[in-house]
């Protein structure tokens, strides 16, 4: 983009024609004149050559006097340069996916609706790195850490309940496995994310070693309990379960390591869950915008140093040669 850090010298720019207009009107009255006894002294060539040396000479003028002003009034190539620096967020979605995430009081079924969520979360999380881990009586790495939203939600949509044979809720492996994908980034912040339905019935490890062990690694975990109030829910082919959330040890691994504890009792808290959380661990974006100009005054200038010197080494050869 082209400015003028000198823009009031265009307004000389307005006086040129009406100067043009002054000069033809009062300089004719001004003009001097010879008397000869007979016009066929001057020759046809001599008419000629002075016509263009008026029209020559006052065209160069009127130029040089343009690009002066035009060099004068500084006109300069702005570029604007923009340095973006984003301090991304390292994600890890540790979803619970035994068999009572099939309870039904989440329409269609919790796991479904925690599915919907977190897709949702994810679109809106451009640029973080984001991972997906399974667990039940086991924990599986869904899907590692990755930028590709698309990627994450095709992996999304493959998750189901767990087997019969891997049934169970290893909340502490779950958090280990999280804690050993995120231990080794880099990231400013790691956050991990554990929705579960149930309490720690699998697996080897404590949820609160876990949660001591991910702490240490600087990761902070958001905890969810899923599920109504009621005492029970029904599952479609097996009949009424008990809830059994264990808000205590889910509250417990959010004090641990400087996260929070959410409780999700519908859709929409779940969703509300989620968008929190969204907002509290938000990326960094830090703009530095810089500006560069180019002076471009020297391209009016020196042709108009070469005109002006052109014009006058013309008027004082070129036309004073006898014809």
């Amino acid at each position: 983009m082209i400015i003028f850090a000198n823009p009031w010298y265009l307004a000389g720019l307005i006086l040129i024609p009406l100067f043009y207009l002054w000069q033809r009107k009062v300089g004719q009255k001004n003009e001097g004149s010879i008397r000869i006894s007979s016009a066929t002294l001057i020759s046809k060539n001599m008419k000629r050559l002075g016509r263009n040396r008026i029209r020559i000479l006052t065209f160069l003028q009127y130029l040089t006097i343009t690009l002066v002003i035009m060099g004068l009034s500084r006109p300069r190539l702005r570029d604007s340069l923009t340095e973006t620096n984003v301090d991304v967020v390292d994600i890890v979605l540790v979803i619970d996916i035994s068999s009572s995430m099939l309870a039904t009081d989440f329409p269609p079924n919790r796991l479904e609706a925690v599915k919907k969520t977190a897709k949702a979360f994810i679109g809106a999380r451009s640029g973080d790195r984001i991972g997906v881990l399974v667990f039940a009586g086991e924990s599986f790495i869904q899907c590692p850490l990755t930028v590709d939203q698309d990627v994450l939600i095709s992996l999304m949509d493959e998750v189901n309940v767990a087997e019969q044979s891997y049934d169970g809720t290893a909340i502490g492996m779950a958090i280990a496995n999280a804690t050993n994908r995120l231990r080794h980034s880099d990231a400013k912040s790691k956050v991990m994310i554990l929705l579960s339905d149930g309490s720690n019935n699998a697996g080897e490890l404590d949820p609160l070693t876990s949660a001591d062990l991910a702490s240490n690694f600087g990761i902070k975990i958001y905890t969810i309990g899923a599920g109504t109030n009621q005492d029970v829910s029904f599952i479609p082919g097996r009949g009424y379960i008990r809830n059994e959330i264990d808000e205590e040890t889910l509250r417990s691994i959010a004090d641990r390591t400087n996260g929070q504890y959410f409780r999700a009792t519908n859709v929409s808290g779940l969703e509300q869950v989620y968008a929190t959380i969204d907002e509290l661990e938000r990326t960094e974006i830090e703009i530095k915008e810089y500006t560069q100009y180019k002076e471009l005054f020297g391209w009016f200038l020196i042709p108009a140093l070469i005109f002006g010197l052109g014009g006058q080494t013309m008027d004082r050869t070129i036309f004073r040669r006898r014809i």
